[in-house]
């Protein structure tokens, strides 16, 4: 269950652009990271540009944007991460336009920790192992 915060100093981001965003990011989570679709949830957050920092200066005349995707620990190796950084980096430059300093963070937490509709992703797992025939869904 990622749940994937992208944070753009554009507080004026026309709805089909968020759309595309959600869109992509979610095919992406669920292409490089084999995340569920539907347990997937992606938080555009628009800012000011003025309450976004560079070098600790404020950006001015044009767009940057930040992914924080929160993962639970355990459920990806070191390559499908690192596989997911570029793609993802290069998505908001196709979508956005140039970007001076976007960034990508993945954050891994403890399945004990972390959960969705009120279930840990602990008690998600174990549940799913003991369902006849069930597909575990990250």
């Amino acid at each position: 269950m990622p749940h994937i915060r992208v944070t753009i100093p554009d507080p004026d981001l026309p709805a089909d652009v968020r759309r595309t965003l959600a869109e992509g990011l979610t095919r992406l989570a669920v292409s490089v990271l084999h995340k569920s679709d539907a347990r997937t949830i992606v938080h555009i957050d628009l800012v000011p540009a003025d309450s976004y920092f560079i070098g600790g200066k404020p950006l001015t005349g044009g767009r940057d944007a930040h992914i924080e995707a929160s993962i639970t620990a355990g459920t990806n190796s070191a390559e499908e991460k690192a596989a997911f950084i570029p793609p993802a980096d290069a998505f908001l430059t196709n979508v956005l336009g140039p970007l001076p300093r976007s960034g990508v963070a993945l954050h891994e937490l403890h399945p004990e920790s972390y959960g969705y509709h009120g279930v840990t992703q602990f008690d998600h797992y174990r549940r799913t192992a003991d369902a006849p025939a069930a597909s575990a869904a990250h």
